[in-house]
This record gives structure tokens, C-alpha cells and sequence, in this order.
């Protein structure tokens, strides 16, 4: 919980013994969730879950009495953090295409979509594959229709709904992008997120960057006259779209080639901590994999939540306020 971010109490004194209740709630999963000695049984887990249901539709209540729908003060920061990781026991009790195990995809799938848009690349193959899963997640919300509470419901539709509308988004960006070109921007994403991730190596990789930017040469010599062209000899449409990513790809080459791997020193430490977490979670999936539990993953979640959190505007800035270069971001 010392993850979570600072937000004010609540002003209605109503709220308090449902702060106090959902507080009782957090520490009894924080305890199921330490403990190793015994598998995590299902009616612990109901019962947890059905407790904080119960304190959501009394918010609710009070929250439609005072006209503050809206509100948002320490009870929701502690409600998301509770569901978080009551989605994770689902997951981990073997409960996946039951409701309450979607509210942590939600959050992931919401996330990367942020990350996505961030960036601005990706692949139409990226962005079918969050669609189905988002079809598969409101399948599962459906199905609870029968036996889940119509309030958490109706939060899952919320978030879910967020994650299609930031989906589309994505989706209209690539909406001009003829057939004939998609080949060729999904080569381009290819290389970049290969570019990038040889920028992360330990030892920087010099031979095989140039490999990747020879790549992008070779991608750029079938230009005519600076356009794509179809195998019929014509210029497909969403020329701007391709040609944008091939000049950003070839500009990340040559500036990852002059860095060479080297992290600005004001942001080394901020580094430090996400590859120690990559190599955390690298070193569980390959030893620990047999013996890992979904709720496990709670606390390498929180501590990139608030990495990802002390971002100003989508940008890491130093104690001066000054921003992160380009490699430094996307590093």
C-alpha cells in the first residue's frame, strides 16, 4: 500500500467506516497473499470479494445522495488497489473467465494502450490482437450478468469501455493504410522494437544495429520517387503513413549508433530499477514458473505503476525539471 498515490480523505464523513472496512479488507488479501504454506483457497477468496462488493454499492448510496458521482478521494485509490488484487487471486484459483478476474486486464490491456499511443507505433496485428482479447473480456463481464453484482459490472463495462475507446483511437491512425503497405509497416515495427531492444543490452551490440538500419536502407531502396508502390506499379494509399515510420526508424537507428547504449546519467537510477524488475520477473518465468502464483505479480505491478506514475505529461524530467531526451524516454 505504500505504492499507492497520495489522495486526499474523504470529505464525507459517511465514507469513513467504508475506508475503515476496505482498509480490513486490503490487510486480510495482503496476508492470504503472503502466505505460502497452504494453496489459497476459493471461499477465502469469495468471501474477501464479497465484502468489498458490498462496501462498493454503499458508496454508491452515499455518493448518489451527496450528487458526487464523480468523486474520487483515498476510498477509490484503496477500492482499485483491493480489485487489483482480488482479480489476481481469480486468476490465481483458477477463476480466469469469471468477472471479477478482468479488472487487472483491464488495467494492463489499458495501460499498454496509453504506451501504445504514447509511442505511436504499432502494428494492425497488435491492435487486433487487444481487440479480440477486449471481445473475450466482455464475453466474460456478459456471463456474469447471472451471478456477479450489477455494480461491479457496470465499473468492468467502465474500464472496458475506456480501453475500447483508446483502441479506436489506435485504430483510426492506421485506418488510411492500404493492404498492399501493411507488410511493409509491419516489417518497419519489426525493426524498430528490434532496434530498441538491442539498445537495452548490457554490452551494446554495434554490428547487429547496423544490421537493423541496412534493413531499413533495404526497405527504403524500394521507394520510386519516395512513394510505396503495389505490385501493379501504382502508389497504395496511406503513403504518409508508411514513409513517417520508415524516417522515424531511421532516425532512432542513428541516434541509438551515436549513444551507443549510454543512459543519460540524471535518469540512471530510474534505469536501474526497471531492469532490475525485467530481470526479476525474466529469472521467475525461467526457475520459478511451476511455483508461481498470479498474485505474485501484484507487487512488480505496483512498483512499475509508480515508476510509470512519477512520469510529468508522458516524460521523465530530473530534480531541475528539465525532460528526458528522446533516447532517454524511449530507452
Amino acid at each position: 500500500m505504500t505504492d499507492t498515490p497520495a489522495a486526499q480523505a474523504p470529505l464525507d464523513p459517511k465514507e469513513q467506516p467504508i475506508l475503515d472496512r476496505i482498509l480490513g479488507v486490503w490487510d486480510s488479501l495482503s496476508l492470504l497473499k503472503q502466505d505460502r504454506s497452504t494453496y489459497i483457497k476459493s471461499h477465502d477468496v469469495l468471501k474477501l470479494h464479497e465484502e468489498l462488493v458490498e462496501q462498493v454499492h454503499l458508496l454508491k448510496v452515499i455518493r448518489e445522495e451527496q450528487d458526487k458521482p464523480l468523486e474520487q478521494n483515498r476510498v477509490d485509490y484503496i477500492l482499485d488497489e483491493c480489485f487489483q488484487l482480488i482479480s489476481l487471486f481469480f486468476l490465481t484459483i483458477g477463476r480466469n473467465n469469471e468477472a471479477p478476474a478482468v479488472y487487472s486486464m483491464t488495467s494492463t490491456i489499458k495501460r499498454l494502450l496509453d504506451h501504445l499511443k504514447e509511442a505511436a507505433f504499432y502494428s494492425p496485428k497488435d491492435l487486433e490482437s487487444i481487440s479480440q482479447k477486449l471481445d473475450s473480456m466482455g464475453e466474460i463481464i456478459k456471463l456474469g450478468k447471472a451471478t456477479h453484482s450489477p455494480h461491479l459490472l457496470k465499473l468492468l463495462e467502465n474500464r472496458l469501455n475506456r480501453c475500447r475507446h483508446l483502441l479506436a483511437e489506435l485504430q483510426s491512425s492506421l485506418a488510411d493504410l492500404s493492404p498492399q503497405l501493411i507488410p511493409v509497416y509491419e516489417r518497419l515495427v519489426s525493426i524498430l522494437r528490434s532496434i530498441s531492444a538491442a539498445n537495452t543490452r548490457q554490452k551494446f551490440p554495434t554490428a547487429e544495429v547496423q544490421s537493423f538500419q541496412d534493413q531499413l536502407c533495404e526497405v527504403q531502396a524500394t521507394m520510386v520517387d519516395g512513394k510505396f508502390l503495389a505490385d501493379d506499379g501504382t502508389a497504395p494509399a496511406g503513403q504518409h503513413v508508411a514513409t513517417e515510420l520508415l524516417y522515424r526508424c531511421l532516425k532512432w537507428s542513428e541516434l541509438v549508433l551515436a549513444r551507443q547504449g549510454k543512459i543519460d546519467d540524471r535518469f540512471k537510477p530510474t534505469y536501474d530499477k526497471l531492469c532490475e524488475v525485467l530481470n526479476q520477473l525474466e529469472k521467475l518465468s525461467i526457475t520459478q514458473a511451476w511455483s508461481l502464483r498470479e498474485t505474485d505479480l501484484y507487487d512488480y505491478q505496483r512498483r512499475l505503476d509508480k515508476i510509470d506514475e512519477s512520469r510529468i505529461n508522458g516524460n521523465f524530467e530530473d530534480q531541475s525539471g528539465v525532460k528526458a531526451d528522446l533516447h532517454t524516454q524511449r530507452v
